[in-house]
C-alpha cells in the first residue's frame, strides 16, 4: 500500500476596499480602485508584489519539481477574484499557473468565485458563485474540478451533503482534534449522511510547521530542514494513508520570505520523501480519494474552519461589526440581482469576499496579531467604516433604479 503526500495550496487575493468615505457615497462608485501609489489598498500594487515574491518563484519551483520527479503532484484552488486580477494586471503570472495545470499533475479545486461565506447566508448565491468559478476554471485552465473546498475550509455536515448531491468526489476541511477525537487526519474518511463523497482533513500540526513556524527562530525546532521534516512524517504514523499538507500558497515567499530558505525547503523535500521509503509518493486530492478506501465516517454538526484557535467562524463573525456588515450585504441580495446591472452585481459580490469581515476582527493575543498582519487598515473599525460606506453607496445605486431596501 502506498503512502502519499497531498500538497494543497490555496491561492487568493481579495479586492481590498480603498479609503472610502461617506462623502464618496452617492458620487463615486469605485470602491476597490485605489490609485495611490504604494497604498495598502492598491490592489494592482499588492498583486505585483505578491507575484514577484511568491507566485512566480513558487511556480518555478513547482515546475522544476514536476520536471524532475514524474510522480510529484499537487492540488490548488485559485479564487475568481485572483484570476480576474491576474487577467487584468499580470497575464504572464496567470500563464505560469496555466503551465502547471497543463502538465496534468496539478489539480484545480472548486470553490466560491468570490471567496465568500455565502453558503451560510444564501444557498442560491452560493451555488451561483460555485457555478461561476467552475466555468472560469474551465475557460482559463481547460479542466473541471472534482474536489470541493469551501471558503477558509469552512465545513459542516450540511455542506458535505450538498457537495455529495452536487457530484463532487471529495471535499476538504480542517483536521480539528475535537472533531476527529482519537482518529488521525492521515486517512480518508466519509462524511456522515452522504453516499459517495470522501473527506480529506488537513494535518494542521505538520502543515503549520511550514506555514507559520518555519521562520520562527524562537521555535524549539528551528531551523526546519527537509530531512528533519521527513522524519517527522514517519513518526506521525507508518500506517498512514495520506499526509494532507494544506496551506496558503502565499506561505512561499510572502509569509515566509525567500531568505528564510522556504523555497530551498520546498525544492529539496521531495527527494528526502521519495528516498525514505519506496512506497512513498505524491497524489492530488482526487487521486488519494480514488486510491484509498475510507476508514470511518466523520460527523461535523457544527461548522469548523482552519482559522484561529477556535477553528470556527468567529474570525469573520465574532463581533457585532462583522455580524452587522455581513447581514447588511445579504439583506440587499434580491434587489441587487433583480437590478440586472452587471457592474452593480459584481461590486456587491466583491463586497462578499470574506477578507473584508476578517479585517474587522477585534480578537486579542496571537489571533489578533495574525488578523492585524493581514489587514491593510489601521484598525478593525476603519475596515468596518469603509465597508459600510460602500454598502450605503450600493443602496444609493439601487434607489436610483427604483429599488427601496
Amino acid at each position: 500500500m502506498k503512502q502519499a503526500i497531498c500538497f494543497y495550496f490555496h491561492v487568493h487575493q481579495p479586492y481590498r476596499i480603498r479609503h472610502y468615505t461617506i462623502f464618496d457615497a452617492g458620487s463615486d462608485h469605485s470602491y476597490f480602485n485605489d490609485q495611490t501609489q504604494f497604498a495598502d489598498t492598491n490592489n494592482e500594487f499588492i498583486l505585483s508584489r505578491v507575484a514577484e515574491k511568491c507566485y512566480l518563484p513558487a511556480n518555478r519551483v513547482l515546475k522544476e519539481l514536476l520536471d524532475t520527479y514524474p510522480d510529484f503532484k499537487a492540488s490548488m484552488s485559485i479564487t475568481g477574484t485572483l484570476i480576474d486580477q491576474l487577467e487584468q494586471y499580470a497575464p504572464h503570472v496567470l500563464a505560469s499557473f496555466q503551465e502547471l495545470v497543463a502538465t496534468g499533475r496539478v489539480e484545480i479545486v472548486a470553490e466560491t468565485y468570490h471567496h465568500s461565506l455565502a453558503f451560510f447566508y444564501s444557498r442560491a448565491e452560493f451555488e451561483a458563485q460555485v457555478a461561476m468559478h467552475r466555468q472560469k476554471v474551465q475557460d482559463v485552465f481547460g479542466v473541471t474540478p472534482s474536489v470541493f473546498r469551501n471558503t477558509e475550509l469552512s465545513y459542516n455536515n450540511d455542506l458535505a451533503y450538498w457537495a455529495d448531491k452536487a457530484g463532487y468526489k471529495g471535499i476538504i476541511t480542517e483536521g480539528w482534534d475535537p472533531v476527529l477525537g482519537w482518529r488521525s487526519p492521515n486517512f480518508v474518511y466519509r462524511p456522515t449522511y452522504t453516499n459517495s463523497i470522501r473527506l480529506l482533513m488537513k494535518n494542521y500540526r505538520l502543515s503549520d510547521d511550514i506555514a507559520f513556524r518555519f521562520s520562527d527562530k524562537n521555535w524549539s525546532e528551528w531551523p526546519l530542514t527537509a530531512d528533519k521534516y521527513t522524519h517527522w512524517l514517519g513518526a506521525a504514523g507508518d500506517n498512514a494513508q495520506v499526509f494532507n499538507l494544506f496551506m496558503d500558497y502565499e506561505t512561499f515567499g510572502e509569509h515566509q520570505w525567500a531568505d528564510t530558505g522556504i523555497f530551498d525547503f520546498l525544492k529539496s523535500f521531495p527527494e528526502y520523501w521519495k528516498n525514505s521509503r519506496k512506497d512513498r509518493t505524491f497524489m492530488t486530492l482526487s487521486e488519494a480519494i480514488d486510491y484509498f478506501d475510507a476508514v470511518d465516517t466523520v460527523d461535523v454538526p457544527n461548522t469548523i474552519t482552519w482559522a484561529d484557535n477556535e477553528r470556527d467562524l468567529t474570525a469573520w463573525l465574532g463581533n457585532a461589526m462583522q455580524q452587522q456588515a455581513i447581514q447588511a450585504i445579504y439583506d440587499i441580495q434580491d434587489a441587487v440581482i433583480q437590478s440586472g446591472d452587471w457592474q452593480l452585481i459584481e461590486d456587491w459580490r466583491r463586497l462578499q469576499t470574506s477578507d473584508h469581515f476578517y479585517f474587522m476582527c477585534t480578537k486579542w493575543f496571537n489571533d489578533g496579531d495574525v488578523h492585524a498582519y493581514f489587514s491593510p487598515y489601521r484598525s478593525p473599525y476603519e475596515a468596518f467604516t469603509n465597508f459600510m460606506n460602500a454598502w450605503h453607496d450600493v443602496k444609493f445605486r439601487l434607489a436610483e433604479k427604483g429599488f427601496v431596501v
